[in-house]
């Protein structure tokens, strides 16, 4: 599946810019009608390490209203957390109606890291698919919206963006030996992402695929996909907000229009 991601996808400045005017209003519109369909929403980051998930997700919350999202950065689970099922610490994460999450990575460590590194046994991880599943369908059913983004680059990406990274006085600390070990375990957290995606990407929660070799076509792309997600989730759920949003969204885009080129205009 990977091997046939197209990681030469880029956008120019002038691109990018025309398509965010339209896709930034309609984010934080969406943000404002989920909120009185009181429709839940769970954002899922996941990726390379260096592959811009942090910046990422800056750029978009930035455009939301922060009263109504928590952002949650995920790492290993505590001493306490391990005493529990391993969903436990999610479950307490989970946003309440109208309210947004973002997790910056998720319950996939223990399919991902947990795995490639032998910290959980075959019979744990391999177990893990279906709690996982289960886990979203009922999120799903209760009328939640997850939208899973996995930003992707390639081995040799990641190498030049470890090595400008710890180049730089102030941000060299970024890079760890956790994450420099995963560097060298990149074909055996790919095999682990084929299956990953082939036993996680649902119906009620399917995987979206970045290509993030080009900040600005992943960072359009991710917006895009968030506020398509929303809008079908209107749509479903809320037929009425979605139709004020339609109206709405209609309106901002006329605003966002550019004024025409005085040479281009038709008189009579």
């Amino acid at each position: 599946m990977l091997e046939k991601i197209d990681l030469s996808l880029k956008l120019s400045k002038a691109e990018f810019q025309a398509r965010m005017r339209r896709l930034h209003p309609r984010l934080n519109l969406s943000q404002r009608m989920t909120a009185r369909a009181g429709i839940p929403v769970m954002i899922v980051y996941e990726g390379w390490e260096a592959s811009g998930k942090g910046t990422s997700l800056n750029q978009v919350t930035e455009w939301l209203d922060p009263r109504h999202f928590r952002v949650y950065p995920i790492f290993s689970p505590t001493p306490e957390e391990s005493l529990h099922p391993f969903l436990w610490r999610f479950w307490l994460k989970i946003p309440s109606y109208g309210e947004w999450a973002f997790f910056d990575r998720s319950w996939y460590h223990r399919v991902l890291a947990e795995r490639v590194e032998g910290k959980a046994p075959r019979q744990a991880w391999q177990g893990a698919f279906q709690e996982i599943n289960a886990f979203e369908r009922q999120l799903s059913d209760d009328g939640y919206a997850l939208i899973k983004l996995w930003l992707h680059i390639s081995k040799k990406e990641q190498k030049k963006r470890f090595a400008k990274l710890e180049g730089q006085r102030y941000a060299s600390w970024v890079i760890t030996a956790e994450d420099r070990r995963e560097h060298t375990l990149y074909a055996q957290y790919l095999a682990a992402l084929e299956e990953m995606f082939v036993q996680t990407s649902t119906y009620p929660a399917p995987w979206t695929i970045v290509e993030a070799m080009d900040r600005r076509y992943s960072q359009a792309k991710i917006v895009g996909t968030v506020v398509a997600a929303l809008e079908s989730a209107l749509k479903d759920r809320a037929p009425q907000i979605f139709a004020e949003y339609l109206e709405t969204a209609a309106l901002i885009d006329r605003e966002k229009e550019p004024p025409m080129d005085a040479s281009l205009e038709v008189t009579a």
